[in-house]
């Protein structure tokens, strides 16, 4: 194990050191925004713009990174997270909060894009699940590390705005010393919507709602603790128990999905998310361990649903298009997240605390209807046609370059093949014919570029 992480000891460090910073930022704000006196629906914007900022960063840091490079991409993005949480301290108003959030969640999408496709080309095949389990853990304990980091200090002075600066400063040297070769090009993603709808209609269907509850959830859930009495630590533990719940809870949800039909499995895991919105808005506690207790138990099943919609969208796909399937149910997950801290904000600013747990039963509702409707309609997927479920880092959106360091190794050989026959060909390289090859036949080229295009979907049903 320990020969498995030396060679990646850097990146795993930039990487912690990153997340540990976002733990902070993502908190504070909230925190901070309800001492100040904002409004639940002006927080609520904050979620949404991150959402904005982390779907941009996908779909545009490929073309960064293309221009300048691993190294520098990754320092400018560090850089101006710094800067946009800085000037956060600086400018105390949720107007201007809302665009740092946006260019915050811009930083942060490049960032980890630019670590999960490094690590995926040091990685090797056989090793490559327990590579991206190590980078997983790493991940949730530095976040919720920095999450508790708050409980040793005055939300209401300046400390928790220039330590998250400070530590997305550290974060860039790691890799900016490491000696390790940049890794290829990142992985840009043609998306199909209408292709991925006819492929697993739940799968979008539900991804778009599940970005609605979790977004409004990560976003506001500091807002509903304070506001019905809970102090600045137990705060923070109601923000960071439900991920450590939901990392645990994907290990057995994960396996019952291996064995059942997943839309079933989806199914439980959202009454059991409902049954904890109903207990939130009819019992409205006020006692900090049942808060905390219910808490937990929403997160053990809002962050488990994400991995189970990509297991279950992957079944339908057809073979080397695990990487668009990804992007597309990342796209739906973004626009869900633009839509749930809203909604969930400016129910609070009318309703009180708990429409943030109203918001979030109607999600879970129309998940629950439509997946049992589609189950109705359309047999389960036979046993030896199910692909792999893996783990996905509660609290985190995934990234096109996620995928590539979650595949197995057939799927990892065949995806990097397929991104360096793409950039050939874009780049018009005479050495297209010399790139590694798939397994599969080659996509077909359109006329205009002469780009590869993404494997067609088939319009499969579930």
């Amino acid at each position: 194990m320990v020969r498995q992480i030396l060679p990646i000891s850097a990146l795993l460090l930039g990487s912690a050191l990153l997340l540990f910073a976002g733990g902070m930022n993502g908190l504070i704000l909230p925190v901070r925004g309800t001492i100040e006196g904002f409004s639940a629906s002006s927080l609520g914007l904050l979620g949404s713009g991150w959402a904005v900022g982390y779907v941009l960063g996908c779909l545009m840091m490929a073309r960064l990174v293309g221009r300048v490079g691993h190294i520098r991409s990754f320092s400018v993005m560090a850089a101006f997270a710094a800067v946009a949480v800085l000037l956060s301290l600086l400018l105390l108003s949720p107007w201007a909060w809302v665009p740092l959030r946006a260019i915050s969640g811009f930083c942060f999408a490049g960032a980890a894009m630019i670590v999960e496709s490094w690590l995926g080309e040091r990685a090797e095949p056989s090793t490559r699940g327990r590579i991206f389990g190590i980078y997983s853990m790493v991940n949730l304990g530095a976040s919720t590390a920095g999450q508790m980091v708050l409980t040793l200090g005055d939300a209401s002075g300046a400390l928790f705005f220039v330590l998250p600066a400070i530590f997305y400063c550290l974060a860039l040297v790691p890799t900016a010393i490491s000696s390790s070769a940049s890794p290829r090009p990142l992985v840009r993603v043609s998306l199909d919507m209408r292709a991925l709808w006819r492929n697993s209609p739940v799968a979008v269907f539900a991804v778009f709602c599940v970005g609605i509850s979790n977004s409004a959830f990560g976003t506001l859930s500091a807002v509903y603790a304070s506001g019905v009495g809970l102090q600045l630590a137990s705060v923070t533990l109601f923000a960071s128990l439900p991920v450590l719940a939901g990392a645990l809870s994907q290990i057995p949800i994960g396996m019952a999905s291996d064995r059942t039909d997943r839309r079933m499995v989806l199914v439980g895991v959202a009454v059991l998310a409902l049954a904890t919105d109903l207990a939130f808005l009819l019992l409205r506690p006020e006692d900090r361990m049942i808060n905390l207790g219910l808490a937990a138990l929403f997160g053990a099943a809002i962050y488990a649903m994400y991995p189970v919609i990509i297991a279950h969208a992957n079944d339908h796909a057809e073979e080397g298009s695990f990487i668009q399937v990804s992007g597309g149910l990342l796209m739906t997950f973004g626009l869900g997240s633009i839509a749930g801290p809203l909604a969930a904000g400016f129910g609070m600013a009318r309703l009180g605390e708990p429409a943030l747990f109203l918001t979030s039963a109607v999600a879970h509702l129309l998940i629950i209807l439509f997946a049992v409707l589609r189950i109705a309609m359309r047999a389960p997927v036979v046993e030896e046609d199910k692909a792999s479920f893996v783990s996905v880092p509660p609290g985190r959106v995934s990234t096109p370059e996620t995928a590539v360091l979650a595949a197995t190794a057939e799927e990892a050989e065949e995806e990097i093949a397929q991104a360096e026959q793409a950039l050939a060909q874009e780049l018009g390289s005479e050495e297209t014919e010399e790139a590694p090859v798939a397994a599969s036949p080659p996509a077909p080229e359109t006329e205009e570029t002469g780009a590869e295009m993404p494997k067609p979907v088939p319009p499969r049903d579930d």
